[in-house]
């Protein structure tokens, strides 16, 4: 099938749609089907979570209410960093000193999840090793020590190395960062064509995909029963991945995801000199403010630079207006680059920022796991391992730890959730 067969409308048009190595185009569901289990969601949670139980012998029937990658899996950043949550060491007292520990390394463990799964099945997604978290105050630098000392007490098996002041300039050419920390055991990469690649992978084992198949109820019982607008599909079990698109089939976990905006503007492929100069060893990086901006090359040498977390539901009404004056006070030397491409979309945060993933608790046989925080490139194959695991009847230490975290439910309803939401990030914001 050519590029422009596939209906682009039904996409975002982003830097990774026009660079996509390959076309998705499964069939809409239609009639009556029966499978081990049901997946709703086409992201990288639903498709690793049927990889995982197709692998282990399941039967599997994937319902994408879009295309396979059209939420947060296929436009975001491309950022596969090391890590799950945010201050992992708030839940000792509900998990204890080792508990936290475990998740620590589950964090490190998610990366070579995902490099596992781009070797299995031989996934061309343009995958690059290098990473830098950048500091913009000294405090940072100071985190950053602690956490080289931590990660290394870990068994962290990849280069760490603090880069002092004088020396910023060999990762990013830039003025605005007072240090930073290179992890060669994180890095960048194409997440539209990873997302297509384990699409193709699941359906290679057997896993029957199915899109534009919005559910639009569920029956629960020993049985379930997925509805669509043209079919519904019978199984033993349940997983729900929709994560920020949840649009209200499940509002008791809705209630404890908020979507939150974020954003990315691609300029057009520099000259080689000037690609060196911005980021002469081409790793993602990203700073620590609490509205973070997050950049890299793409493989044609593109600048891809997002951020700028939204709570407020509405998204900027020209995004390249809104995103280019952040750009350019990091890098003003792209005062005359061409803005290519521009998009942006949604991620689901919760309240103290760890995944969900559990299972409901009156229905045994419905599981989930949603609000990856952005971190979502890792923590869904963590996720989906965790399911695959827990869902075959396996003892899982990780479903244990993560089904043992209460998590809040926000308050005000679909309506205020957002504004009470932006509010708060305005307080975090003023005080840094």
């Amino acid at each position: 099938m050519s590029h422009q067969a596939i209906h682009t409308a039904d996409y975002p048009n982003s830097y990774y749609l026009a660079s996509r190595k390959a076309d998705a185009d499964y069939p809409m569901l239609q009639g009556d089907e029966q499978a081990d289990v049901c997946i709703v969601g086409g992201g990288f949670t639903g498709l690793n979570t049927a990889i995982e139980l197709a692998q282990r012998g399941l039967s599997v029937v994937l319902l994408e209410g879009r295309r396979i990658g059209w939420g947060a899996s296929g436009r975001n950043g491309g950022q596969l960093i090391r890590g799950v949550g945010h201050d992992l060491d708030q839940f000792a007292g509900v998990l204890g000193e080792q508990g936290v520990r475990e998740l620590k390394l589950m964090g490190i463990e998610a990366v070579q999840m995902v490099r596992q799964r781009i070797e299995q099945f031989g996934i061309d997604c343009d995958l690059t090793w290098g990473y830098c978290d950048l500091a913009n105050k000294p405090r940072h630098l100071d985190d950053f020590r602690a956490d080289r000392e931590e990660l290394l007490a870990l068994g962290y098996g990849h280069e760490l190395k603090i880069v002092e002041p004088d020396q910023m300039h060999s990762v990013v050419g830039s003025d605005r960062y007072v240090g930073g920390m290179i992890d060669m055991g994180s890095g960048h990469l194409h997440p539209l064509n990873l997302a297509l690649g384990e699409a193709v992978a699941a359906q290679s084992l057997g896993v029957r995909l199915f899109e534009r198949s919005m559910v639009t109820a569920i029956d629960y019982g020993p049985t379930i029963t997925v509805h669509t607008e043209h079919g519904r599909v019978r199984a033993a079990q349940l997983m729900l991945g929709c994560n920020a698109y949840h649009s209200g089939i499940q509002p008791q976990l809705a209630g404890r995801v908020i979507a939150a905006g974020s954003y990315i503007i691609a300029t057009e492929p520099l000259a080689p000199a000037l690609a060196q100069q911005l980021i002469p060893q081409n790793m993602a990086l990203c700073d620590q403010r609490v509205a973070l901006d997050y950049y890299r090359l793409s493989a044609d040498r593109r600048l891809l630079f997002g951020g700028a977390c939204h709570y407020s539901g509405r998204d900027p009404a020209d995004i390249a207006a809104y995103m280019r004056p952040k750009m350019l006070k990091v890098f003003p030397q792209l005062e005359h680059t061409r803005i290519d491409y521009q998009w942006g979309g949604m991620i689901g945060i919760g309240a103290n920022r760890l995944p969900q993933i559990g299972r409901l608790p009156d229905q045994p046989n419905v599981f989930y796991a949603q609000a990856y925080s952005g971190h979502g490139l890792n923590a869904t194959h963590l996720a989906a391992r965790i399911l695959g695991e827990a869902m075959t009847g396996q003892a899982s230490r990780g479903f244990d730890l993560f089904s043992q975290v209460p998590h809040m439910t926000f308050p005000g309803g679909q309506r205020l959730r957002a504004p009470l939401l932006a509010l708060g990030m305005l307080w975090q914001k003023l005080k840094e």
